[in-house]
């Protein structure tokens, strides 16, 4: 197993957005939103409508499922699933070549297998749902509706903070979203001597590879940090009713690099303790291309450019990013299912 970093990190400075202010005064919403995702690329956001009494009930459900027995939960483990959907053991997925430390269920949306099928598309496909807990499908297919009208909401606002059509971004959205849920558990290490192994790495620094992520995170639970633009590592402890809120590396093609998608990571809680949290990631089609929007000559002027990075590589076409994305991060199912073989990847016994 590889390590991370232990860098000097500040406590938490994100900036709390008001959804429910941007009917009365939408565009002192949207200079916010703009102003605050090209500063940092994260911020917390209330008044998002969904009452905290459906949060908690959540966070209950994924609890509940953790809980069951691992017979249970392996009845649906990933490696059934050439969709990457499913359950996925303690340290089944890998980011930068080295093992999360977590279990999670990858949730998609429930469509059927494209016949013959090649690259990206096969990623569409059935869920996998546990037997035990036959509660979680109709929760969880009622939250990806709810949280997919919220991040809309807020691409209409980017949308014409940048002074395009609210809708600009719908045509990439209307057919077959590839949205995504993760249902995580990071468990604390063993002992307070195995705190400074590798088992820190709840999950390691990246970028989402979509448009934009909602994060529900237990209340009391840290771990997750933003990288600043000095480069400091900032922690993000939630913030009960809110969802904190990045953009992904879609929305940085979309504006040219004037928003940026920024790096983030999630250390493992301390012995003892545990850590929920359920992001839920708003993807378009898979072979949809998102607008590349003109920006006016103000913030064209500000923008940084699309990061170019050949260890990773930005694609327009979201299924590329999706594919790139989930066969770095479960080499066993890409193996097992694609035939494809990836370079010195680390055991995950």
């Amino acid at each position: 197993m590889g390590t991370i970093e232990h860098t000097t990190s500040r406590s938490h400075t994100l900036p709390t957005l008001d959804l429910s202010t941007a009917s009365a005064d939408p565009a002192a919403f949207q200079a916010a939103i703009l102003d605050v995702t090209h500063r940092l690329g994260f911020f917390y956001l209330v008044g998002h409508g969904i009452a905290t009494e459906r949060l908690d009930g959540i966070i209950d459900l994924a609890r509940r499922f953790f809980a069951l027995p691992d017979a249970d939960k392996n009845e649906i483990s990933q490696l059934k699933s050439p969709q990457f959907r499913g359950y996925s053991r303690l340290g089944g997925e890998l980011t930068n070549g080295a093992v999360d430390w977590r279990e999670q269920i990858d949730i998609g949306p429930e469509r059927p297998v494209i016949d013959g099928a090649e690259g990206y598309w096969r990623l569409q496909g059935p869920n996998l749902w546990p037997s035990a807990l036959p509660e979680l499908r109709p929760a969880f297919e009622a939250w990806s509706t709810d949280l997919a009208a919220v991040g809309r909401e807020l691409l209409g606002h980017w949308a014409a903070a940048f002074g395009a059509p609210p809708t600009v971004f719908d045509a990439a959205f209307d057919d077959r979203p590839a949205t995504l849920i993760k249902v995580v558990r990071y468990p604390g290490p063993d002992s307070a001597e195995a705190a400074d192994d590798a088992r820190r790495q709840g999950v390691g620094a990246h970028k989402d590879s979509g448009v934009l992520t909602l994060l529900l995170v237990e209340p009391g639970t840290d771990g997750l940090q933003v990288e600043g633009p000095d480069g400091e590592w900032i922690d993000a402890p939630p913030v009960p009713g809110a969802f904190i809120v990045n953009i992904g590396e879609l929305l940085e093609v979309a504006t040219g690099g004037y928003l940026r998608a920024t790096r983030h990571r999630v250390l493992a809680p301390p012995p003892g303790h545990d850590r929920i949290s359920i992001p839920y990631f708003l993807n378009p089609g898979l072979d949809a291309q998102i607008p590349v929007l003109d920006l006016p000559a103000d913030l064209a002027a500000r923008s940084r450019g699309v990061e170019l990075d050949p260890d990773n590589p930005i694609f327009n076409t979201y299924g590329e990013n999706a594919w790139k994305s989930r066969t770095r991060a479960h080499p066993d199912v890409a193996e097992l299912h694609h035939g494809i073989r990836a370079a010195n990847v680390p055991s995950v016994g």
